[in-house]
């Protein structure tokens, strides 16, 4: 699912987490992040759920998204133990 529509959550993707950050935030829920496939909190759990899920924007996998995070991003991600 994409909201409120591909255009918005584009945009506020590429503004990158700088200039994003100094931006009044989007009136509305953006879905996905728009910096999802950038972080490791995300993506790494994301992992051992759905790694053959498709971002519905970038059309690539979490297993992509995931082997373009850095090692010490990876590594940076612990469980929890139970």
């Amino acid at each position: 699912m994409v909201l409120p529509d591909a255009g918005t959550a584009q945009h506020w993707a590429a503004l990158g987490p700088d200039l994003a950050s100094r931006t009044d935030a989007p009136d509305e829920l953006v879905l996905p992040h728009p910096r999802m496939t950038e972080r490791s909190f995300v993506l790494v759990p994301l992992m051992d759920v759905a790694p053959d899920w498709r971002h519905p924007l970038t059309g690539r996998t979490v297993r992509e998204h995931h082997a373009d995070l850095s090692e010490p991003d990876r590594d940076s991600v612990v469980r929890i133990a139970a």
